[in-house]
């Protein structure tokens, strides 16, 4: 993500949880601590020992917000993690997750990666029968009216209180003796389930966090699924009726870590076939092809091997460049593009260049690195994209910006193409970008794409609406 303009996507959340484990807030640590990219803003732990639950979370990347002291003091054999980019709910302190709270001596903590697009009706209608919220995050809202619900059981709590919620949410629930993984009927974002040596049980965002901590692969989460785990074991159940699968495309796209496999697809491997696609649809003669670091260097090495055409690494990062870093002055606005990325100056002179690319949202620091280019003595620059143009924004949890605020929304892409100063643009078919997963066009969320939304946003709901919807729950 840019850090400095935003002209990327911003990544969403990711959630960990591990149960049957005597270091299990330690282990979700580490968990946590692979899925950082999904979130870099806050993160927070929730540890239970089957009598009373824990939590420690803070703004900052996860080796600021934890030390070996914190960890000592979060016990227990089960324990839910969060790292957080805010889709929903301002960036400070009283944000940041596992929210945690008490309802009539029973302490209730959730981790949510997601985004709801009914929760202003939710908000509403519990406000008007009396909730009071600390948060601004719609992942409150399940909080709420699990603590209305749970007088019927933990089961058919869960099963009334996500009846009423729409949208996006791969979660996790934890009391002080039990673990709860929520995946959303359209299995909008991943969610995996992996065991320990030991028998204990892992859910994470995705299977790198696995990975990490030794943990094997068992499945995915299924869409609609809620596994409750506890000192009986694992609990598999389908609550509601089960809709068509709605994927979120851009985590093979850009979000999800290469050594990640999401959906059942491996990202390494999909954005690889991306770059070969790419060569198939585009026959462009060049010196060299590239990526900008370090997104479009899985698809830019599956371009190079279909198409011949040598890889090399035309622009150096500099990797010390961090959250902290002061932003220049608007006088000294090249300087920030200069700063994290340069070029190779003798490799570039003269030569006609492929740049690989994972997306354009806004196109200002693209044009910025196209000009760093020219000035190397780049004889032509030609960018190809590894996704279709991106023209509707997102209700799911991923942060793109407005309709208004994409480049691809406005202007054409022989505009786009000129104002980046280009001698050509190029984007991945749809059909190229849905075969390169290896899945049918049908399981994935586009909208991003088409506009095409598997679930309406910004519903508008009338008080008789409200009622209806919250009668069960609420």
């Amino acid at each position: 993500m840019e850090h400095l303009e935003r002209t990327k996507p911003a990544h969403e959340c990711g959630i960990c949880g591990i149960y049957g484990h005597e270091d299990a807030a330690k282990l979700t640590y580490f968990g946590l601590y692979a899925l950082q990219h999904r979130g870099q803003e806050s993160a927070g732990i929730a540890a239970g020992n089957g009598q009373r639950m824990a939590v420690h979370k803070a703004m900052g990347l996860v080796p600021e917000v934890f030390t070996e002291a914190s960890l000592q003091k979060l016990s227990g054999h089960l324990a839910a993690g969060h790292v957080r980019y805010s889709t929903t709910g301002e960036s400070s302190i009283i944000n940041t997750q596992p929210f945690a709270v008490t309802h009539q001596g029973l302490q209730l903590a959730v981790a949510h990666n997601g985004n709801l697009v009914n929760s202003m009706a939710l908000r509403h209608q519990l406000e008007e029968q009396g909730s009071i919220f600390q948060t601004t995050m719609d992942s409150e809202i399940v909080i709420h009216l699990m603590a209305r619900n749970m007088h019927l059981g933990l089961a058919p709590a869960i099963q009334a209180s996500f009846a009423c919620i729409q949208g996006a949410y791969s979660l996790l629930l934890m009391t002080p003796d039990t673990l709860i993984a929520v995946r959303d009927p359209n299995g909008f974002r991943p969610l995996c389930l992996g065991r320990l040596d030991n028998g204990a049980h892992v859910v994470a965002s995705e299977t790198c966090a696995l990975d990490l901590i030794n943990a094997e692969y068992i499945r995915d989460v299924e869409p609609g699924e809620v596994l409750i785990i506890n000192q009986h074991g694992l609990e598999s159940i389908f609550p509601w009726p089960a809709k068509q699968r709605s994927f979120c495309i851009f985590e093979q796209v850009y979000f999800a870590r290469p050594d990640s496999d999401i959906f059942g697809c491996n990202v390494y491997t999909t954005r690889k076939r991306m770059g070969e696609i790419l060569a198939r649809e585009t026959k462009i003669e060049a010196d060299f092809v590239m990526p900008f670091p370090d997104s479009g260097n899985y698809a830019a090495i599956g371009y190079s091997q279909a198409s011949g055409i040598p890889l090399e690494m035309g622009m150096i990062r500099n990797h010390y460049v961090g959250r902290t870093f002061i932003q220049p002055s608007q006088a000294m606005r090249d300087f920030s593009v200069r700063v994290k990325l340069n070029p190779v100056r003798p490799l570039i002179e003269g030569k006609r260049v492929i740049i690989i690319e994972d997306s354009i949202i806004r196109g200002t620091t693209g044009r910025s690195r196209v000009h760093a280019l020219r000035n190397a003595g780049a004889k032509e620059v030609h960018l190809l994209v590894s996704c279709p143009p991106t023209i509707h924004a997102c209700y799911y949890g991923i942060d793109f910006p407005s309709s208004k605020e994409l480049i691809a929304a406005k202007i054409s892409i022989e505009a786009i193409r000129d104002h980046m100063e280009l001698d050509s643009l190029t984007y991945l078919s749809l059909e190229g970008l849905v075969e390169a997963t290896g899945l049918k066009k049908e399981d994935f969320c586009l909208a991003c794409f088409d506009g095409k939304y598997p679930i309406a946003p910004d519903v508008t709901f009338t008080k008789e609406c409200l009622n209806s919807l919250c009668k069960s729950c609420c």
